[in-house]
């Protein structure tokens, strides 16, 4: 059985598992914003169906300036992609050939961007059920590759790793001529943790990520943007098509940019539920990643891998992310998405159910 390596589009994971497809089903598998897209994008949809006839700005002039301003970077140091996957597989295009260290679990993107570009793909596995970076295990290992990947917050796990420990990790990579490239895709989400754009100016090693399609619930339309050093931007830019970016996404990008009281609604939101699930899988003995954004993973220690559980969720058409393409879970955890009140509730009375069954 071959299951999507991606959350998100449920038809395809019942049509892997070749189990019925409930009439009701909750999106457990797709970690972008449960409350949906800021108002301000359906008001503004009409005014912008001119925008189809032309072609849009090739650099995004305008959304760089103003992510430049949010940021506080300058506009040389931006690059605007068709969502974070784009800048992905450009930064990998600019490795090809290289060697690659992946800090485990992490999205499975990363991997298989670098192999389509031939690269040397190693793990750097991090300890099951504690996920912290042992600088004495990692930093040996810096001067063997051309560069590292890192996501923090993390994705599968939601972890936010030690900043102390990054800042390290990219010195190392600075004196080791090794390039550190940071995944902020969930950053938007957190609330007591810190960008690493800043440190770009300094270190020309690094690369950092962002994406908009999460917080703002755009995935439709990709958006995204890297971080590095002039130089750098420079090199990537030169692989990325013409007019990746389309016209209705810059424009939808300049207004979440500015939607504060949005971003720190979400926030709040997305933390009571958090507390609330970490409480409800604490008190039924299920094991939970201390997460920081707006998904976690969770396994029952009664079970060696997740798949009965899996299964009994999709029958109720409740739908986590499996985590067989994670190296280092393998398939023991599932992903969720914390979705709004009302569909946790749910999640929570089937595993209920679930316990008392089992």
């Amino acid at each position: 059985m071959t299951l999507p390596s991606h959350g998100s589009n449920p038809k395809y994971v019942y049509q892997a598992t070749k189990l019925p497809t409930p009439q009701q089903l909750i999106d457990f598998s797709v970690n972008v914003n449960p409350y949906g897209s800021p108002p301000i994008l359906r008001e503004k949809w009409h005014e912008w169906f001119p925008l189809l006839e032309d072609y849009p700005d090739p650099h995004a002039s305008i959304l760089k300036r103003e992510i430049s301003i949010k940021e506080g970077i300058g506009e040389e140091y931006l690059l605007i992609g068709n969502g974070g996957a784009e800048i992905i597989a450009l930064v990998a295009q600019l490795f090809q050939g290289k060697r690659i260290l992946i800090i485990q679990p992490a999205f499975s993107e990363y991997e298989q961007a670098c192999l389509a570009q031939k690269c040397i793909v190693e793990h750097h596995f991090l300890e099951e059920g504690i996920w912290k970076l042992r600088m004495e295990e990692l930093l040996p290992k810096v001067k063997h590759y051309d560069a590292i990947f890192l996501c923090t917050p993390n994705n599968p796990t939601g972890v936010v790793y030690d900043r102390k420990s990054i800042i390290e990790l990219v010195e190392e990579g600075y004196r080791s001529q090794c390039s550190i490239i940071i995944d902020e895709a969930f950053y938007d989400f957190t609330v007591d943790s810190e960008t690493y754009i800043s440190l770009v100016k300094q270190y020309p090693n690094l690369i950092v990520l962002r994406s908009l399609t999460k917080m703002f619930a755009i995935a439709g339309l990709r958006l995204g943007f890297g971080v590095a050093q002039p130089q750098v931007i420079q090199q990537i830019a030169a692989l990325k098509p013409h007019w990746s970016v389309n016209a209705i996404a810059i424009k939808a990008g300049l207004e979440c940019i500015s939607q504060d009281s949005y971003i720190r609604h979400t926030k709040q939101l997305i933390h009571v539920e958090r507390n609330r699930l970490k409480d409800f899988y604490k008190e039924n003995g299920f094991c939970m990643s201390i997460s920081a954004v707006n998904f976690y993973i969770i396994k029952d220690p009664a079970l060696k891998e997740a798949a009965p559980l899996y299964e009994y969720l999709l029958k109720k058409g409740l739908v986590p992310r499996h985590t067989m393409n994670f190296p280092g879970l393998d398939g023991r955890w599932l992903r969720f998405a914390i979705r709004k009140q009302n569909e946790n509730n749910q999640l929570m009375e089937a595993l209920s159910e679930w316990k008392n069954q089992n």
